[in-house]
């Protein structure tokens, strides 16, 4: 097992308030009027200034609306695009590694997690580059591996960013664990995993810009977070 950081997943300072269910319908509004904004031609850095300063909405706010919110027309494209449970069965799936695993990490670890316009579910961790195993990331793995066994996956391949630290001992992680499953599963170290999963078929990932240039996307991290008892969930 690699050194664990401690760095939390968990919730920040402030989250209780700013996602609380007294801020709930000012978080929804707000991201009512930027997907307005959006559909109208509005840059997304722009609406979510213009919105936040009208909501006085707190940077963390903002973060969760900036990867929260779409406009109509990428929200449509999303969904002609997203694999349904029987597309999948049997097939082999592209894991977009980091993305999945840091999402299931912030919801077993009690951090809030987003249900967004397009449904995926997204968290506000922001740790991409800096990536560390923590005490959540045995049992996310273990979740990816049960659904991978439940969906019948022919195979899976995960992608893991060469470049961020610790991606070699997750690596070594995820294969350790991947014995105890009922799918064959391959971990590639590679330089830009969007870059390897852009035009390919059944993608598992959240990531806005990954999904929007896939052939086709399945939304495995939404589905695990909701068999996670008590993941806080926070719909926009």
């Amino acid at each position: 097992m690699p050194a664990l950081t401690n760095v939390p997943r968990g919730a920040r300072p402030g989250d209780a308030q700013w996602f609380g269910a007294a801020q709930l319908p000012r978080l929804r509004e707000a991201a009512h009027e930027i997907g307005w904004l959006l559909d109208r031609g509005y840059p997304r850095e722009s609406a979510v200034r213009f919105v936040g300063d009208r909501h006085q909405l707190v940077a963390r706010q903002r973060l969760a609306l900036t990867r929260g919110v779409c406009s109509d027309v990428e929200r449509r494209r999303r969904a002609m695009c997203e694999d349904g449970i029987a597309h999948v069965r049997g097939q082999r799936l592209l894991v977009d590694g980091l993305n999945l695993l840091i999402t299931l990490e912030v919801a077993l670890a009690g951090g809030p997690v987003l249900v967004c316009a397009d449904g995926a579910v997204r968290d506000l961790a922001g740790l991409r580059g800096s990536y560390r195993p923590v005490w959540q990331t045995g049992e996310a793995i273990e979740h990816i591996g049960s659904a991978l066994a439940e969906l019948c996956a022919a195979a899976a391949r995960i992608y893991l960013d060469a470049p961020v630290p610790s991606s070699g001992k997750l690596r070594a992680l995820i294969l350790e664990h991947a014995p105890r499953w009922s799918c064959p599963i391959e971990v590639e170290l590679v330089k830009d995993a969007d870059a390897c999963l852009a035009g390919a078929y059944h993608v598992v990932s959240a990531d806005a810009a990954v999904i929007d240039r896939s052939a086709s996307w399945f939304n495995l991290g939404a589905a695990l977070v909701r068999t996670i008892e008590g993941a806080w969930i926070v719909t926009l």
